[in-house]
């Protein structure tokens, strides 16, 4: 197989909600769809799903433009390879930089699955008709604001809700919730915005008694042992997302005790291919696996749901219906939640969705296009 045209494309979508977490507040947010086509006009979709500003991790939206534009689309363009498990040595030599790598790695596994007449869930593994997801919550003004937001998404089906949380809003919120959702399977995610310090550990300990499934990724990144620390003395599983890029980190955690839970983010470990790699490891040591999310557009949203079909995501994934971001979505039909499930098409090969390349081109901000 073979790409002899590649696009990208720099989209902007309003949030129908502005969302807050430990770092900043966004209305809207921008990604960059990937587009491949090979020399008999088949076409596969990636999404580069990055932040725009450097508060998850180093990558943004313009680091990304820059890496994919002349170092990946470069080496991808022409190369022969037969499954899209190869596709990532074609940038072997590029160090880092993985939300870039992710969103083309994605276009390659949309575009074999296609031509394969393969659905994608079915080309990665996966095993399940539907997929239980859960639903994640930002930072509110007040108590009051956020109770009545989880409300919505009970109401709404959603098996698991998942809070944002930050130094000063967190023991107070989260007790709120687990008194009027007593049931509710419910965890919380610091993005790194916690240190050792003694008022964090008590705010932290405080939680170990609220019924949590997790505490997610409480340390910066690379605070392992931190993470392994608060472990030892909390029943609540700690759970690594930023701090796990690739299978060495994972190597890394679970030798010292940092985590009991993984989120396999498909940005974040550079794509389709080194996800089921995670999932797979993670497995063999029986940690348990869910998908996160990066409130992709449809397109890797898509990517989500498949991945989250395989046997290893045993945790209810962050691929909520699109509709609770976005007022229009860039795929038709659009992904969808019911009763706190997303249905895996396996009845169409490739991604499952269709995009809609003139909604795409119309919210374009600016393009690239490569061709062999």
């Amino acid at each position: 197989m073979r790409v002899d045209r590649i696009e990208l494309l720099q989209v902007r979508l309003p949030l129908i909600r502005e969302f807050e977490t430990s770092s900043h507040r966004k209305s809207y947010l921008e990604h960059v769809l990937v587009r491949v086509e090979d020399a008999g006009g088949a076409v596969g979709w990636g999404e580069i799903a990055s932040p725009s500003g450097p508060f998850f991790c180093g990558e943004t939206v313009d680091t990304c433009w820059t890496i994919a534009t002349a170092h990946l689309v470069p080496r991808l363009l022409g190369a022969e390879w037969e499954h899209p498990t190869q596709v990532p040595r074609l940038w072997a030599r590029v160090r880092g930089n993985e939300f870039a790598k992710a969103g083309l790695d994605m276009a390659c596994w949309a575009l074999w699955s296609q031509v394969t007449g393969v659905p994608l869930a079915g080309a990665l593994g996966g095993e399940r008709q539907s997929v239980v997801v859960g639903v994640s919550l930002g930072i509110e003004p007040t108590v009051d604001e956020l109770l009545e937001q989880v409300s919505r998404q009970v109401q709404a089906g959603y098996a698991r809700v998942k809070l944002k949380i930050a130094p000063g809003w967190d023991v107070e919120p989260v007790a709120a919730v687990r008194a009027a959702y007593p049931d509710l399977q419910l965890h919380v995610d610091a993005n790194g915005a916690y240190t050792e310090d003694e008022d964090h550990l008590i705010a932290l300990r405080a939680l170990d008694g609220e019924g949590l499934l997790m505490i997610e990724q409480p340390f910066a990144p690379r605070d392992l042992m931190a993470a392994a620390r608060l472990q030892a003395v909390i029943d609540t599983p700690v759970c690594l997302d930023e701090s796990v890029v690739d299978g060495h980190d994972l190597e890394t955690a679970l030798a010292v005790g940092a985590c009991r839970v993984l989120n396999i983010k498909v940005s974040r470990m550079g794509g389709l291919t080194a996800a089921v790699a995670a999932h797979d490891l993670a497995r063999e040591h029986g940690i348990p696996v869910w998908c996160g999310g990066m409130y992709e557009f449809g397109v890797g949203r898509a990517a989500n749901v498949a991945i989250s079909s395989l046997p290893g995501f045993v945790l209810p994934s962050d691929v909520s219906g699109s509709d609770k971001y976005y007022a229009r979505d860039v795929v038709n039909p659009p992904i969808r939640a019911d009763h706190g499930g997303v249905r895996v098409p396996w009845d169409t090969p490739g991604l499952g969705h269709d995009v809609d390349e003139e909604f795409v081109r119309a919210n374009a901000t600016r393009t690239h296009e490569g061709t062999r």
